[in-house]
C-alpha cells in the first residue's frame, strides 16, 4: 500500500512511496497533523542517486518492525534535496549547529510536534551498532520523552531555534587587494598532490572551481608550476577510472586517491563544469586530447541524459543493488572484446587498460589508460564494451529538470561550441527548451519534470546560473535577446535575495544566506558578481556598485582563506584588475576566435567599422585586423 508519496512527481519521493513508512511530503498537513496529534516529526533529506541513502532505505525505511513503531509515535516527512534546496540547507546547517562537522545525505532530523528540530544525525543503523545508536532504539527514547513533554528536551529546541535564525547584518570589512592572487596560488599548492593530481585525500573530489581560476591566474600570467599542477590534475581525472572511457561523462568523485575507484553515480553539474573546463583548457593549452574529453562528456549527456533538448539531474551508482554493476567488466570480458577488435597480445592490451585476472574493483576490471594518448585500437575495443553495456540494466536515472544544472550545461556546450559549431546549436535548443519550460509568465522555477508544470519557484543559484548562461550565449551569438533576459534576471535576483551587501539563498520557508564557499559546484553569490561585472561592461556601470558591495561583505573570510572560494577569487581577481570590451558589428566579432584575455568580453556595435577596444570608463584604439586583437588588448592591461 502506497502512502502520502505516490502522488510526488520527485523521482527521489516515488522512490519511497511504497515504504511501510507513513511518509508525508513536506506539507503544511504533515505539521499541523504532527501538533494535533502531539507527535514528534521525523524528517529525512536525500537525494535519488545517493547510495547512502539506499542503504538507510534498505536497513530501516523497508524494515516492518521499525515502521510500525514509528508510525505510531512520528510523524514523517520525506524531502528530496534537489528538489529544495533551501529545506536541505537549512538542516545541513542545524546538523553543524548540533555535532560541530558537516552533515551529508541522507540527513536525519528529529523535531518536537511543534517543528522545533532537537536532533541531527545522516545515516542511523536500524539497531545499536559500533558505538552508534540505532534508529529502533533512537525513537524509542525521543517517542517517549515527547509523550512526557519532557522539559530539558523542549528547552534545547527553544534555544536551537533561536541559533538558527539568519544573521544577515553587516560584517566588518578588509579592504581586496591583489595579494589574494598570490595566497590562492599558495594555498592551492599546498592542497596540491603531486603525485597524483588533484587537491585532496580521498575521497577526491574534481574541485573544477580550483583548476578554473588557477587557468585564469595562468592567462594572465604564465608560470610553469601552475600549469603542471593543472595539465597533471586534467590528465590524472581523465585516464579512465572517475572519467567512464566507455561511455564517456565523469563520475561523481573518486573514492581513492589515484582517482581509479569513482563512486559510479553522474551528475549533470559535475559534467557540465568539467566539459566546460576541458573545453577551455583544450583552447588555452592547445591540447586536442582535452577537446576530445570535452566532447566525449557533451556527447554522454546528449545520449543518456537528454530529452526534448532537456539534462535530467542525475544517474545512480547502483544497479540492482551493486555499486557499479553497470560499469565494470570480468578479465574474460576484457579479453573477448579485445579479440573481436583483432589485438594479436591480448594480456598485454589488457595491461594497457588496467585489466588483470585479479581486477582493480572487487575482482572486476574498471577500464583506465596510463596516459592520454590510447592505442589505436582503443576506439573500436570501447564500441565492443558499450556492446555488452547493452544488454545490462542501465543505473536508475533521475528524470528531474533542474533549472541551474541545465544552465551549467549549456553554457558547456556554448563553449564547446566554438571549437565544433554542432554544441552551438544544441545549447540554443536547449535554452530555449529550458526558458520555455522553467519561466512562467514572468516567475522562474527551480525544478520539475519533462512535460510536467513545475511549482517550486526558483533560488538564487538558478537566477545566478541562468543569467550567466544567457551572458555565455550574448558572447556565442551576439544576439540581444539573450543579454535583455540576462539582465531582467539579474534585476530580479538583486529585488528577491540581495540586502545590502548580503545574498541570500532562500527567502521562503526558511530564509537561508548564500553560501561563499564553492562547494559541489561555484556558489551563486559567486555567480552574481561574474553577471553583475559582466552587465557593468555590457550594459551600465551601476552593476559594478552592487558587483563591489557583494565582495565587500564577505571580504574578510575572501582575503584570508581564498582556496575555498575559487569563483569568487576569479572574480576579485577580476573586479581589480578590470575587464575589457571588443566592441564591434556581429559580422565582424564573429571573427573573434579566441580572446586570451580571461576578462574580456564582445559586444555589438553596429555603428562602428572596427574593433573598439575599452575599459570600463574608456576606450583605448582600435584596429580592422582581428589578428591584432590580443596584442593591443594586452597592452592596455
Amino acid at each position: 500500500m502506497s502512502n502520502s508519496l505516490a502522488l510526488e512527481d520527485s523521482p527521489y519521493l516515488q522512490q519511497h512511496k511504497d515504504n511501510p513508512f507513513d511518509w508525508y511530503p513536506w506539507c503544511d498537513e504533515a505539521f499541523e497533523k504532527a501538533r494535533n496529534e502531539h507527535k514528534a516529526i521525523f524528517i529525512s533529506i536525500g537525494y535519488s542517486s545517493c547510495h547512502w541513502c539506499h542503504v538507510m532505505e534498505h536497513d530501516v525505511f523497508e524494515d516492518e518492525t521499525i515502521a510500525t513503531f514509528v508510525n505510531q509515535h512520528f510523524i514523517c516527512i520525506k524531502v528530496d534535496r534537489e528538489e529544495r534546496p533551501d529545506i536541505d540547507k537549512h538542516f545541513q546547517e542545524l546538523h553543524v549547529l548540533l555535532n560541530r562537522r558537516a552533515g551529508g545525505w541522507p540527513l536525519s532530523i528529529f523535531c518536537t510536534p511543534e517543528n522545533k528540530p532537537f536532533y541531527a544525525a545522516t545515516y542511523i543503523p536500524p539497531h545499536n551498532r559500533d558505538r552508534m545508536m540505532g534508529f529502533s532504539e533512537l525513537t524509542a527514547i525521543i517517542a517517549e520523552k515527547v509523550t512526557a513533554n519532557d522539559e530539558k528536551l523542549l528547552q534545547n529546541a527553544d534555544e536551537i531555534m533561536g541559533f538558527m535564525k539568519p544573521n544577515a547584518t553587516p560584517t566588518q570589512a578588509t579592504a581586496l587587494d591583489l595579494k589574494i592572487n598570490t595566497q590562492f596560488f599558495k594555498q592551492a599548492t599546498h592542497n596540491y598532490d603531486a603525485m597524483n593530481g588533484g587537491f585532496s585525500k580521498a575521497p577526491k573530489f574534481p574541485h573544477t572551481s580550483t583548476l578554473k581560476t588557477l587557468m585564469t591566474q595562468e592567462s594572465l600570467e604564465s608560470n610553469e608550476e601552475r600549469q603542471k599542477i593543472i595539465t597533471h590534475t586534467l590528465d590524472a581525472m581523465a585516464r579512465g577510472g572517475m572519467n567512464d572511457l566507455i561511455d564517456g561523462g565523469f563520475c561523481r568523485y573518486s573514492t581513492e586517491e589515484t582517482w581509479l575507484i569513482p563512486h559510479f553515480e553522474k551528475m549533470t553539474y559535475d559534467n557540465a563544469l568539467l566539459c566546460e573546463l576541458y573545453a577551455r583548457a583544450s583552447i588555452h593549452f592547445n591540447n586536442p586530447l582535452y577537446a576530445r574529453i570535452a566532447t566525449e562528456t557533451a556527447n554522454f549527456m546528449m545520449k543518456f541524459m537528454m530529452e526534448d533538448d532537456l539534462f535530467y539531474s542525475a544517474s545512480d551508482a547502483d544497479t540492482q543493488g551493486e555499486e557499479g554493476k553497470y560499469f565494470v567488466y570480468s578479465y574474460e570480458e576484457v579479453l573477448e572484446a579485445l579479440r573481436l577488435c583483432g589485438v594479436e597480445n591480448l594480456q598485454d592490451a589488457a595491461r594497457l587498460i588496467g585489466a588483470t585476472p585479479e581486477g582493480n574493483f572487487e575482482g572486476h576490471c574498471i577500464i583506465t589508460l596510463e596516459s592520454l594518448e590510447r592505442p589505436e585500437w582503443f576506439e573500436n575495443f570501447a564500441r565492443e564494451c558499450q556492446k555488452i553495456r547493452t544488454v545490462r540494466t542501465y543505473p536508475f536515472i533521475d528524470r528531474k529538470i533542474n533549472t541551474a544544472w541545465n544552465a551549467m550545461m549549456i553554457k558547456a556546450l556554448f563553449v564547446l561550441g566554438k571549437q565544433d559549431g554542432r554544441y552551438t546549436q544544441q545549447a540554443i535548443n536547449s535554452l530555449n527548451a529550458l526558458l520555455s519550460t522553467m519561466m512562467l509568465e514572468g516567475q522562474l522555477y527551480h525544478t520539475t519534470l519533462i512535460h510536467k508544470i513545475p511549482k517550486v519557484e526558483a533560488f538564487l543559484e538558478d537566477y545566478a546560473y541562468l543569467a550567466n548562461t544567457l551572458i555565455e550565449a550574448y558572447q556565442c551569438t551576439f544576439e540581444e535577446e539573450y543579454l535583455i533576459e540576462a539582465q531582467r534576471l539579474s534585476n530580479k535576483a538583486l529585488e528577491l535575495f540581495y540586502e545590502g551587501g548580503a545574498w541570500y539563498f532562500s527567502r521562503g520557508t526558511f530564509p537561508t544566506i548564500c553560501e561563499l564557499d564553492d562547494g559541489s559546484y561555484p556558489s551563486a553569490l559567486a555567480m552574481m558578481v561574474d553577471n553583475l561585472l559582466s552587465l557593468g561592461m555590457l550594459v551600465d556601470s551601476k552593476y559594478r556598485h552592487f558587483a563591489f558591495k557583494s565582495l565587500e561583505y564577505v571580504s574578510i573570510k575572501l582575503m584570508k582563506s581564498p582556496i575555498y572560494t575559487p569563483k569568487l577569487t576569479e572574480q576579485t581577481i577580476r573586479y581589480l584588475m578590470g575587464d575589457r570590451s571588443v566592441k564591434a558589428p556581429k559580422v565582424m566579432l564573429e571573427q573573434c576566435e579566441n580572446i586570451t584575455h580571461p576578462f574580456g568580453l564582445l559586444k555589438r556595435d553596429e555603428t562602428l567599422d572596427s574593433f573598439l577596444i575599452c575599459g570600463e570608463n574608456s576606450c583605448f584604439t582600435s584596429t580592422k585586423e582581428v589578428k591584432k586583437l590580443n596584442t593591443l588588448i594586452a597592452s592596455t592591461l
